[in-house]
């Protein structure tokens, strides 16, 4: 079924699950429209940026950890989430 990418099965469950979380962010900002607001971050962000921040903040951890240690991606993984979610609710 995934052959035609040559993606394997982690990989389509990744991409599936940020399909997922798109429309979910959709349909969320459909029925309650963001209100931007100041975070630890210190520039305005709504909800939609906060997301894209994380995002792109749990790739980094991801990336960085690959490049630093051989340790267990399980806890780079948990590292990440855990970056992905402080930025989420008080970014």
């Amino acid at each position: 079924m995934l052959d035609w990418m040559v993606w394997t099965v982690p990989t389509a469950l990744v991409f599936a699950g940020l399909a997922l979380l798109l429309v979910v962010m959709a349909v969320w900002a459909r029925l309650s429209p963001p209100v931007a607001r100041r975070g630890f971050l210190r520039i305005e962000t709504d909800r939609g940026d906060r997301l894209y921040i994380g995002l792109i903040s749990a790739a980094v951890v991801l990336a960085g950890w690959i490049a630093i240690t051989d340790l267990s991606m399980w806890l780079a993984l948990g590292c990440a989430l855990l970056v992905a979610v402080v930025i989420g609710i008080w970014g």
